[in-house]
């Protein structure tokens, strides 16, 4: 599998030696959100439009997955003690298949035209 986006063209908050991983996670996580569709087609073969959208969507994706690690990796969807409690809004998140992210990833990777499930 190849890495839509190479460790150099990365410039957020993860440490350096977590970003080899953090980004071929990411790409694992676009490819299933987008239905393989990249892999399929060939990320060199997309025009540069959707290209540019699929970069830029593994970073913010590799940014929501690293800030928001702890309540991804948790089972619990909601919160309560003492009459205090945490819920999450639905709004901000989108889950396809499995892979939780952020609505700005999943906008953008819509705007590609390959996140539609009845394309084939």
């Amino acid at each position: 599998m190849s890495a839509y986006l190479r460790p150099g063209e990365y410039h957020g908050s993860i440490p350096s030696d977590q970003l080899e991983s953090r980004i071929r996670r990411a790409c694992r996580d676009i490819d299933s959100l987008t239905f393989n569709r990249i892999v399929k087609t060939g990320f060199e073969n997309l025009t540069e439009f959707q290209q540019e959208l699929i970069k830029e969507s593994v970073v913010l994706h590799m940014d929501f997955c690293y800030e928001n690690a702890e309540l991804l990796e948790s089972p619990l969807s909601a919160y309560s003690i003492n009459g205090v409690s945490m819920s999450f809004d639905k709004s901000k998140i989108v889950t396809v298949g499995g892979v939780t992210t952020s609505s700005e990833v999943y906008g953008l990777l819509m705007q590609t035209g390959l996140c539609y499930r009845e394309l084939m």
